[in-house]
């Protein structure tokens, strides 16, 4: 469920009413900065009356520095109503005007407009999903590069020896596309590198000494003996491969 923090000033507007016949989930805690917090996003609301007021009492620029003083967070300013009929509540429109184009340019604050409060609910709401849904996306990401991956290079397309080379010794059990490349820089040759003594490839970046062993295993074994349950074996123990 989607859930945004609400300042305790707020609960005598319609937005949480609206917010909550949606089915966002509403926690109400004051806030030190803006009206609504959804992660590291605060946002501050203004209706078109209260932003009058905040202009000509002084108030607004100051809302706007909280604001822009967040060490961590992104500040978005929502305003609401018919903002192309700000002579409904002021004479002279043009200070509102210039107020809201420092917020842009002098703040570097995005603003965002709406027509009413129900329409402010479901922009919050559409922020909370879309931050949600790239906070989900990233642990995703994250857990999947934590798994062992057994990539090996993609087959070559030319007749070029170096890729085919890579694409083959890539094919060994942990042994990726960068290993490959190490290998042969220090060997000079496929063939050289499937003769080399343990010895020697552990001397190469990356090669432990498992697998070492394993590629050895690979190379020297015949098809007697106990090979699949030795691979098995190696396998299991989770070490893993060069990307």
């Amino acid at each position: 469920m989607v859930k945004i923090y609400v300042d305790e000033r707020e609960k005598s507007s319609d937005v949480p009413l609206n917010l909550s016949s949606m089915g966002v989930s509403l926690v109400f805690k004051v806030l030190d900065v803006g009206d609504y917090a959804i992660d590291d996003v605060f946002i501050e609301r203004k209706r078109i009356d209260d932003l009058v007021r905040s202009v000509y009492e002084g108030r607004f620029f100051d809302q706007l520095k909280r604001l822009k003083s967040l060490e961590k967070g992104k500040p978005v300013l929502i305003v609401e109503g018919d903002v192309f009929n700000l002579g409904r509540y002021v004479e002279n429109p043009r200070p509102i005007e210039a107020a809201l184009i420092s917020a842009v340019l002098s703040f570097n604050i995005p603003v965002l407009y709406t027509r009413d409060s129900k329409h402010t609910a479901e922009l919050l709401r559409y922020v909370a999903e879309r931050i949600q849904r790239a906070r989900k996306e990233s642990a995703s990401k994250k857990k999947a590069m934590l798994l062992p991956t057994y990539r090996k290079s993609k087959k070559p397309k030319t007749e070029d020896v170096r890729s085919w080379q890579v694409y083959i010794l890539s094919s060994f059990p942990k042994v990726g596309p960068t290993l490959a490349e190490r290998l042969l820089h220090k060997f000079g040759s496929l063939k050289a590198v499937i003769n080399a003594h343990a010895t020697e490839l552990l001397r190469v970046e990356g090669m432990t000494e498992d697998r070492v062993k394993l590629f050895k295993r690979v190379v020297d074994e015949g098809s007697s003996g106990p090979s699949s349950t030795t691979l098995e074996r190696f396998l299991r123990k989770g070490d893993k491969p060069d990307q």
